[in-house]
């Protein structure tokens, strides 16, 4: 089995495409001289593009070929490719509105969240529930290649200036869970692959991704109930490939935190054995679009 593979960045400089237009579009594509027709591409994986290598002197016309790029280029890639998963379900199924919304509806149990810029609001609903989380609802740098991790939230925290800034942006609240563990679960079209992930420090205990030198890992299989919803979820999103983080309380609830359709998984493979990388190449192989 034949692999091609490439960046936004590498059109125009490396990567030519062409499509014309019959019956359906014929698309044609040049990586680096090896020429390649899109009917003959049986899945395509989509992980993290970055910018079309679009490089003009002048920022206005560099932002119109960039423009250009994405509606011919990325229009004609759209057509006929069996995707895992296709750009445009990812992209809304990112709005952690929207995956939250979805994971309750699926009969799967969400923490208590508020999604505010609102000081007044933020502080009433700490005073409902107690201690809180703020989680960053996208992956982007405040700057200086900085990483915002989850961090605990109280009334008192809220109270004065601090509690004022919430004023500045939007902020997603959640009841803290103090769980056993957490656990990644990562899904590729109807097959699972669940790690639970024991924290050994008090950074990691609040957010795992801050801490991975104080992680160890088992392999367990989710309950029939989360398993179920899980792969509801999925299909009403219409993505086939998900990597999923769930808190489980000492007495055994799994509680969903997010979804992320471009979501991180070769770590736990190599810390776990579990065969992920297969599962992926499997369903690129043979293609199951989404219900």
């Amino acid at each position: 089995m034949e692999v091609i593979r490439f960046d936004a960045a590498d059109f125009p400089r490396r990567l030519a495409v062409t499509g014309r237009l019959a019956e359906s579009w014929e698309v044609q594509l040049c990586v680096d001289g090896r020429i390649v027709s899109l009917s003959e591409v049986r899945g395509a994986y989509y992980r993290r593009p970055t910018r079309f290598g679009c490089r003009l002197a002048d920022d206005r016309e560099q932002e119109w070929a960039t423009a250009e790029a994405r509606a011919g280029l990325g229009g004609l890639l759209l057509t006929s490719v069996a995707w895992l998963n296709h750009p445009h379900r990812s992209g809304y199924a990112n709005y952690r509105p929207v995956q939250l919304a979805a994971a309750r509806r699926a009969g799967l149990t969400v923490p208590a969240t508020l999604i505010t810029s609102d000081p007044a609001k933020a502080r009433a609903f700490a005073a409902e529930h107690g201690e809180l989380i703020y989680k960053p609802m996208t992956h982007a740098s405040p700057g200086h290649g900085q990483v915002v991790y989850a961090v605990p939230i109280t009334s008192r925290d809220l109270n004065g200036d601090a509690g004022d800034a919430i004023a500045g942006t939007m902020h997603l609240l959640q009841r803290r869970i103090r769980p056993a563990y957490a656990v990644r679960l990562t899904a590729v079209d109807d097959q699972m692959f669940a790690a639970a992930i024991h924290a050994h420090s008090e950074a990691a205990a609040v957010d795992w991704r801050s801490d991975y030198d104080a992680l160890t890992y088992d392999i367990i299989e989710p309950p029939a109930d989360v398993a179920h919803g899980v792969r509801v979820m999925m299909s009403r999103l219409g993505l086939r490939f998900g990597a999923l983080d769930f808190l489980v309380a000492p007495e055994g609830d799994w509680y969903f935190l997010e979804i992320n359709p471009n979501g991180q998984w070769a770590w736990v493979e190599q810390e776990t054995g579990l065969t992920i990388s297969s599962a992926i190449a499997g369903a690129l192989v043979t293609p199951k679009p989404p219900k």
